[in-house]
């Protein structure tokens, strides 16, 4: 692949004449396609198949994204949103589910540029970090791990300082490469 094309994580790519990628995503419904492709002094547009059509997403190098619809190859395609580089990233975590999970998955994971990952991780009854400071766990130096935020009940405890004691139940947000990540699963269930 040319150089600057981020590959998105968990997806399978084939290369088509032109520099046009296809790519099933990780978590996409079987057999849902989406296409990438440069568009020279604008940016990159991905094309992704909908059961009732296609839905086009163009993301301009000046930040700004336009999302059309096409209810069929033949339609022409109709504009629906136009977002600014901001309000598109927003938009785009709220979509994740980075502010709310209405269904917990086994694991959380967002894939950032570089391949660092933003994990969510539950300390479970038993863990050996029940008790712990960040400091005395020694998170960063012993996995890589850089702890973020921790979800405790209702409310957030952001940028934890390193007397934040972690209990049971406690949500924490952390950021490392996948290998990070990996130290840290094991750190946390002992």
């Amino acid at each position: 692949m040319r150089g600057g094309h981020t590959r998105v994580a968990r997806a399978s790519f084939e290369v088509d004449a032109g520099d046009v990628y296809t790519y099933n995503a990780g978590t996409a419904p079987s057999g849902m396609t989406i296409r990438e492709s440069d568009l020279p002094g604008v940016g990159k547009k991905f094309e992704i198949e909908l059961d009732d059509g296609e839905m086009i997403v163009v993301i301009h190098n000046t930040g700004k994204r336009e999302l059309f619809r096409r209810s069929d190859p033949d339609a022409d395609s109709e504009k629906v949103f136009e977002f600014g580089d901001d309000l598109a990233r927003t938009i785009g975590s709220i979509v994740e589910g980075a502010y709310f999970q209405p269904v917990e998955p086994d694991t959380q994971e967002t894939t950032l540029p570089g391949g660092i990952l933003l994990e969510w991780y539950e300390i479970q009854p038993g863990s050996p970090l029940i008790g712990e400071t960040l400091e005395s766990a020694d998170i960063g130096d012993r996995t890589g791990l850089a702890v973020v935020a921790i979800q405790r009940g209702d409310g957030v405890v952001d940028s934890p300082s390193a007397d934040t004691t972690l209990r049971e139940g406690d949500t924490v947000i952390g950021v490392g490469t996948p290998e990070d990540c990996a130290a840290f699963e094991e750190l946390l269930t002992g």
